[in-house]
């Protein structure tokens, strides 16, 4: 029995609350796009199949619509789909690990479990949910197989936050760069702007308040006092219209333009002057990593966590600034924009670091874990 399924094809049920425009979301389209075909079966769980990266996902690849009503109540329509699909690895991608071990515990704890942590555990602030989803996190987490940490310093908020042993976690980092993205690169910007001989600053990442894109528009209004400049913000998100009030408050809305979610922002990420990471917290932001690899000079908060593991050494492949700090942001995109040949110089050692952030390598990662030999019996809750 055991021989034969040595044999067979890997059951492995993806799990994500729905795949919408964010970095976990592309992870999760790049690992099912990657995973060999020759030694896993791979399916996809939404809680609610919907997302810009819906599109993205191989057609070899069947989706389950759990529909469900919220993330509190995933585990119940997941915990139908186990007990009938009985893969042979839960795999979930951030945002569902609760709801994913819940339901595994109740099938009867059948394959193994893994579960990946992308953000700081206390992101968000301590509001009574996040308060409720962490002593969830403390209680569920420590039944899994395999805990992934997508950075240094997630695996340390976990170890400190829930109190799990750090030899449990493993980090990952996301697999990111491939020739797709440097193909990508290569296509033209349509946006008149890019065809100017006008410095460009970019952002790119949902508009939200994690963001905090309103430090980088006020850092670009600092930049804009001393040169001529324009700034890009890609993304979409529930603070679109606060944003384009500000940029009326502080009058640069003539040289700022917010186009919305883009499939493809390697291409702006190629010409742009200097990319910006404004962002208050995360996990390990993939747009920064994109960026370098696309060879662009980058500017970035050294906010929790993963900026100043992706920046090697601030000054020279990127430089690391203080979270919501707008004169060091500004003053430092000011230097990059003075000093052609040492942006220039910046921007090609980024690209070397990037290379630490390939898909190849993070694949292997992912295969062994979804490899290794599944136990009959779990641990505790």
């Amino acid at each position: 029995m055991e021989s034969q399924r040595k044999l067979a094809r890997r059951k492995v049920l993806v799990v994500r609350p729905a795949l919408g425009a964010g970095g976990a979301e592309q992870v999760t389209v790049t690992l099912l796009r990657h995973l060999d075909r020759a030694r896993f079966e791979s399916t996809l769980a939404l809680v609610r199949k919907e997302g810009v990266f819906l599109v993205q996902v191989p057609p070899d690849v069947k989706v389950h619509d759990l529909r469900g009503r919220n993330l509190w109540l995933g585990w119940i329509p997941l915990a139908r789909l186990l007990r009938r699909e009985r893969p042979d690895v839960v795999l979930s991608l951030g945002g569902s690990d609760v709801a994913a071990a819940v339901a595994w515990r109740m099938t009867g704890r059948r394959g193994r479990l893994v579960l990946s942590e992308r953000n700081t555990v206390a992101h968000s602030g301590l509001t009574w949910k996040r308060r409720l989803m962490i002593r969830l996190k403390q209680r569920t987490y420590p039944i899994a197989d395999t805990l992934i940490a997508v950075s240094e310093g997630v695996k340390a908020d976990m170890v400190r936050t829930l109190g799990i042993p750090p030899e449990r976690i493993t980090v990952i980092y996301n697999p990111i760069v491939d020739q797709d993205l440097m193909g990508q690169a290569k296509e033209p910007v349509a946006h008149p702007w890019f065809g100017e001989d006008v410095p460009i600053v970019l952002g790119v990442g949902r508009l939200t308040p994690q963001k905090d894109f309103a430090t980088l528009m006020r850092a670009f209004r600092q930049v804009r006092k001393s040169r001529t400049c324009r700034l890009v913000i890609l993304g979409e998100g529930p603070l679109r219209g606060e944003l384009e009030g500000l940029a009326r408050e502080l009058e640069i809305e003539g040289d700022v333009w917010l186009p919305g979610f883009d499939r493809n922002p390697f291409k702006y990420m190629a010409r742009c002057s200097v990319f910006v990471l404004s962002s208050r917290h995360e996990g390990l932001p993939g747009v920064l990593i994109q960026a370098m690899a696309c060879g662009a000079p980058v500017v970035s908060t050294d906010c929790p966590y993963g900026p100043a593991e992706i920046i090697e050494e601030s000054g020279r492949d990127g430089i690391l600034v203080p979270v919501g700090d707008v004169e060091k942001m500004s003053a430092r995109i000011n230097d990059l924009l003075d000093l052609p040949d040492e942006r220039q110089q910046i921007g090609e050692r980024a690209r070397e670091s990037a290379e630490r952030f390939t898909v190849s390598r993070a694949m292997e990662q992912f295969e062994q874990i979804l490899s290794a030999p599944i136990e009959l019996g779990a641990r505790a809750w």
